[in-house]
């Protein structure tokens, strides 16, 4: 059974930073693809950044400049730094990974105090 597993998610003022951790494990194969998603109340879910298995990055152009993923491939791990944290970017964040389907974590809560 797949299982992706958030940690690191809390309060955090605004100007601080936080680093999401995300681990995968039962498959037998590296995920194409993982990234992290957030989902803020009201709003739909959307795409906070993804990194592949060469070490591609894309991000979300709100993000671009604060936030870094970064990836252990061979160890299907995923990591997202988040600095210089806004109020807009609460949400609760969820892991990603891509390999013949989508893979999710049940997410992490990500509070930004103004």
């Amino acid at each position: 059974q797949v299982q992706l597993v958030e940690s690191g998610g809390g309060l955090v003022q605004a100007g601080g930073s936080l680093r999401l951790s995300c681990a995968a494990s039962g498959l037998l194969f590296p995920l194409n693809v993982m990234g992290w998603y957030r989902q803020a109340p009201g709003k739909q879910r959307e795409l906070v950044a993804s990194i592949d298995n060469g070490g591609r990055t894309n991000y979300a152009d709100s993000v671009k400049g604060r936030f870094t993923i970064t990836r252990h491939g061979d160890k299907n791990t995923v990591y997202l730094q988040m600095n210089s944290l806004k109020p807009e970017d609460t949400a609760v964040y969820y892991c990603n990974g891509k390999v013949v389907m989508d893979y999710w974590g049940k997410g992490t809560l990500v509070t930004v105090s103004a």
